[in-house]
């Protein structure tokens, strides 16, 4: 299989033990338009149609690490929108994050974290202007 490329539109996957839940989190606060739902997936328009499922599982482990991320324009912007609309975002020990609890990498992307309510970290970036 040497020089294979895969082709096709990426799709992310997020574990979910309650749907409903989700739904509410994923286009209530963060505001996401819906695709569709069954009774296995939620499926979201992630950003430039590309597709976010949502997928129904009996239980799901702790990870830590992020399992979503958007690149954002406006960093501190879109931090103050999902404040208004009750997100709280992750501060870690040992790392320098500001006022908008970004930090910021060594090549000068900004980062924050924060959780949906089945506790998988979500981030935003914003790549240094």
């Amino acid at each position: 299989m040497d020089g294979m490329t895969i082709t096709g539109q990426l799709v992310s996957f997020v574990p979910s033990t309650d749907l409903d839940v989700s739904e509410m989190f994923y286009i209530d606060t963060l505001g996401f338009p819906k695709i569709s739902r069954d009774p296995f997936a939620l499926v979201l328009d992630g950003g430039d149609g590309a597709p976010v499922r949502v997928t129904l599982v009996q239980s799901r482990e702790e990870t830590g690490y992020t399992t979503l991320g958007w690149r954002v324009q406006d960093l501190d912007g879109a931090v103050e929108g999902l404040r208004e609309r009750g997100v709280e975002f992750v501060r870690y020990r040992g790392m320098d994050q500001d006022d908008h609890d970004a930090w910021t990498a060594p090549d000068g992307m900004r980062v924050v974290w924060f959780r949906d309510p089945h506790g998988n970290v979500l981030s935003l970036m914003e790549e240094r202007a």
